[in-house]
């Protein structure tokens, strides 16, 4: 089992390239935590996060991000036993598409 407090220094190093990992307070940042794992993290990343934050606080968190991508939502909502629809990602319709939709 992981420590609560060593989670940032487990995690890959390319996922807060932009940030200074002495700010991160797990408890306080744990919405962008959760959000770039989901959206760059490996699948260790995601074994510690899943033991840190447990799979029903990740799910709930990430129904509220607008940018997740459809794949990772789907996968949640299966996880959680949820309605993808209740994903924020599902309802929200970006005022400028993406060229690619992948």
């Amino acid at each position: 089992m992981i420590k609560k407090n060593n989670i940032i220094h487990s995690l890959s190093n390319h996922l807060f390239w932009d940030v200074d990992l002495s700010d991160i307070d797990q408890d306080k940042h744990s919405g962008y935590i959760i959000k770039k794992v989901l959206q760059y993290g490996l699948f260790n990343d995601w074994e510690h996060l899943v033991a840190v934050y447990g799979i029903d606080k990740i799910a709930d968190t990430a129904m509220g991000f607008k940018e997740l991508d459809r794949k990772t939502a789907s996968f949640l909502a299966i996880l959680v036993n949820t309605p993808k629809e209740n994903f924020l990602c599902y309802t929200t319709k970006q005022s400028i598409p993406k060229h690619w939709n992948f």
